[in-house]
């Protein structure tokens, strides 16, 4: 199904939609990594998980929290009953909580949350596991030298500690691609 058929698609004047070459990367990992359980954070109408569940045979557990965002990913996700489930709660709340040990996470959610995340995610990913963290350049500001406005401010600073954290974490093996609007690659090595 293309992006634009999915239920909630046209409601949105901004779609945070996978883009081409993060969909390429995603599906590259999947078909390499051959995950059993994948968490995503931040499933908004489910693109990005039907494409997880298009290119694995894994378990999908895919935390969204607002509620109508869950409910389209719920008629988009249909054909993937049994292999997805749908958790409508606040992320870290969810990652604060769950019991559950992932071989791979993808995680798209609010980008001034990653580094909030960061220790819960490593918590639950098992070694060998990737983490894929999408929009990790927001809008190109992380890397700029430039003064960043107040309102994107906290936002820009928690990416770059998310960013220091990763590659200073020796039990993680970064990559970054600089494309689109960013993606890190992490494997979690021990």
């Amino acid at each position: 199904m293309k992006k634009e058929e999915f239920v909630g698609f046209d409601r949105h004047e901004y779609n945070p939609i996978l883009r081409p070459k993060t969909e390429g990367l995603l599906t590259s990992l999947l078909h390499a990594q051959k995950p059993h359980k994948v968490l995503e954070i931040g499933t908004f109408i489910g693109y990005s998980a039907s494409v997880i569940l298009e290119n694995s045979d894994a378990e999908l557990t895919t935390v969204e929290i607002d509620e109508k965002n869950a409910a389209d990913a719920r008629q988009n996700l249909k054909s993937f009953e049994g292999r997805c489930q749908i958790v409508c709660d606040d992320a870290e709340n969810f990652l604060k909580k769950t019991q559950d040990k992932f071989d791979f996470i993808f995680l798209d959610g609010p980008k001034g949350q990653y580094k909030n995340y960061l220790p819960y995610l490593k918590n639950i990913l098992s070694v060998g596991g990737v983490l894929v963290a999408d929009d990790i350049m927001f809008y190109g500001l992380v890397k700029s030298d430039e003064p960043i406005k107040h309102k994107h401010r906290s936002i820009v600073n928690n990416l770059r500690t998310f960013l220091e954290n990763l590659k200073s974490d020796a039990d993680f093996e970064t990559q970054i691609y600089d494309f689109e609007d960013g993606v890190s690659v992490s494997k979690k090595v021990r």
